[in-house]
């Protein structure tokens, strides 16, 4: 009887060691030699040719691709730091939770107690940072591939896809809730969605995820997915782990909502409200339920075509994984406020999704084909990534149905560049911009002087309450001090401004006055 019972208990402890090896795992001797040492030179390489496009732009393009990535977190980060900036109505009416603000803040401050509070210096560190966030998930999606079973090298592989592609390398420097929520989403995920994760990693995972919808409600997309997976595995004490640290999480959004607004999850209300229950559509208008799709096969085609293939074939072998990411994209479908950023998150998983189907190629027996198609992969990522310069509107939107042959590149730059100019003006008391829509443009994030900003709709130059203006190359008699492209910076004739006691701090009624 004791035999009979140590060699069920051999049995089920070499049935929970099977359990906890990575799926899909090929044994070493159908590894090509030096694979290992391969899927290294892969990934550091692509990681490192990532950042250096990152780097670059982040030095060399001082354009906005939408307001939300100056007013959602520059500016307001640049009003708590500093003392003063534009408020928008989302910043009165508690519409925001003040994670990303309040992350950008931290990095403000830091580079203002080393010494950079020139905005030329602290608006590179912000840039640089959320472009070692956009590295960093790019090496997250070879982690999950790892986690699920992936082998280093078509792990590596399917990395390159977040590291290089055009778009991603595009949107890496701003300041956006996409880009810095996508790396907690999927290092949650390759944390707490394995069959064989511990306790300790799947909390930490469900933590990750908890955070990432604080940085954007969206995210909470994954959240009900990935205890669906769990309950789907009848994994029902892992299941209760990860809903513990959601509740938790949720308890901090909460609680961050009712010390910065007063009400408990205001944001998150104000949020269902407008875009919900009044059914909000973006000022670029409606977009059809196929906009996704086609964005992201016209900004990246072929990384788009060789992706997709190898996600399909990953279907049996990362089914969780799969259905999570098809989630995550056919919700956003469903609601006619539409933008390319919105889907990035999802980017990642889809890289692993790539790496993984590699790895099904292999375990089928085509080994041939596995290594053409990581091959084409990369090298369709690659291209993509080093032509990320002839980006489009069309290619990446918002102005696609406006713009859709303008460059997505130093949109607004010139004006911004004039602003940095402004704020080392020592008698500088007051700027009109009347060459660019001012939500365009980087507000006091860039100007960084606390002095009165007007619109183009603003006073007159007769006025008295402004010195400086940013108007286009000609016009007029003034005193040009710096230039770029056909816009300049000019001074006008104004010993001192006026005080203006009707000056208003918000944003609308920046734009709304009319003198």
């Amino acid at each position: 009887m004791t035999t009979r019972v140590t060699a069920q208990a051999r049995r089920r402890g070499s049935t929970r060691h099977a359990a906890s090896r990575p799926q899909g795992r090929r044994s070493q001797a159908t590894r090509l030699p030096g694979e290992e040492r391969l899927a290294l030179v892969v990934l550091v390489t692509a990681l490192g040719l990532g950042a250096a496009l990152r780097i670059w732009l982040s030095f060399n393009d001082d354009g906005i691709y939408w307001p939300d990535e100056i007013y959602q977190s520059l500016e307001p980060a640049h009003r708590l730091v500093f003392g003063y900036g534009l408020v928008t109505w989302e910043f009165v009416e508690g519409a925001r939770n003040w994670a990303l603000p309040g992350f950008v803040a931290g990095l403000l401050k830091l580079a203002a107690l080393l010494g950079l509070d020139d905005p030329r210096q602290y608006l590179s560190v912000v840039r640089v940072a959320f472009s070692a966030i956009g590295v960093a998930t790019a090496f997250g999606s070879y982690f999950l591939a790892r986690r699920l079973g992936g082998s280093p090298l078509f792990a590596a592989c399917g990395a390159t896809l977040f590291a290089l592609v055009g778009p991603v390398v595009y949107f890496a420097p701003r300041a956006m809730a996409e880009t810095a929520s996508a790396l907690p989403v999927v290092f949650g995920l390759a944390l707490a969605l394995p069959a064989a994760a511990d306790r300790r990693q799947r909390i930490v995972g469900a933590s990750l995820l908890g955070l990432a919808v604080m940085l954007r409600l969206q995210n909470a997309i994954f959240c009900p997915a990935l205890l669906g997976a769990l309950v789907a595995r009848r994994q029902w004490r892992e299941a209760g782990e990860a809903t513990a640290a959601l509740v938790c999480w949720a308890a901090v959004f909460g609680l961050l909502d009712k010390l910065t607004w007063g009400q408990w999850f205001n944001s998150a209300v104000m949020y269902f409200r407008f875009n919900v229950v009044l059914g909000a559509v973006p000022i670029t208008g409606p977009s059809p339920p196929e906009y996704y799709v086609a964005m992201l096969f016209k900004s990246m085609p072929a990384a788009m075509v060789v992706a997709t293939a190898l996600a399909a074939v990953a279907v049996r072998q990362a089914r969780g994984l799969f259905l999570l990411a098809a989630v995550f994209f056919l919700v956003h479908t469903l609601f006619p406020l539409k933008a390319y950023r919105y889907i990035l998150p999802v980017l990642p998983l889809y890289g692993a999704l790539a790496g993984l189907g590699l790895e099904a190629l292999q375990g089928q027996g085509r080994r041939n084909l596995a290594y053409g198609a990581a091959l084409a992969l990369m090298a369709a990522a690659l291209w993509s990534g080093l032509h990320f310069r002839s980006l489009t509107f069309g290619d990446v939107g918002p102005y696609e149905a406006a713009r859709p042959t303008a460059s997505a590149l130093d949109d607004g730059g010139p004006a911004n560049r004039l602003m940095l100019s402004a704020h080392g003006r020592p008698d500088l008391c007051g700027l009109k911009i009347e060459t660019d829509r001012i939500v365009a443009i980087g507000g006091y994030s860039y100007l960084h002087r606390a002095v009165p900003l007007y619109s183009g709709t603003g006073p007159p130059p007769d006025s008295g309450l402004y010195n400086y203006v940013i108007t286009v190359r000609g016009r007029g008699t003034d005193e040009t001090v710096a230039e770029d492209g056909n816009r300049v910076l000019a001074r006008l004739p104004v010993a001192s401004c006026a005080p203006d006691p009707t000056y208003d701090w918000h944003l609308d009624t920046v734009l709304r006055r009319r003198d």
